[in-house]
């Protein structure tokens, strides 16, 4: 079985911030993305304890290389200064590249 290489965009950032990464993505022709709630402590304290907009999300796309320069330029231009945002990258493999 050939993997062929692909990236894995994680953002891990507030569910108030969620609509927006989502329509960067969209933006930027990526339809597919991944999304569940989590929570966990940070240098803002506990998240996802308490109230629905103070909960954290993490949001995974498994994009090509050529589109993820903007994407994370764009998150980190327009988002990084309003919401507590932890975005990075990891190289992973694929069976069905069509897919991305």
């Amino acid at each position: 079985m050939k993997l062929y290489n692909v990236k894995l965009l994680t953002v891990t950032c507030e569910i108030l911030a969620q609509k927006n990464i989502v329509e960067i993505l969209s933006k930027h022709g990526i339809t597919g993305y991944t999304a569940y709630e989590v929570d966990g402590n940070g240098a803002r304290g506990i998240r996802g304890q308490g109230l629905k907009n103070e909960k954290n999300v993490k949001v995974e796309v498994i994009m090509r290389e050529e589109k993820l320069q903007d994407v994370v330029e764009e998150i980190s231009r327009t988002l990084f200064a309003d919401f507590a945002i932890v975005l990075y990258v990891s190289d992973v493999g694929v069976v069905r590249t069509e897919k991305f």
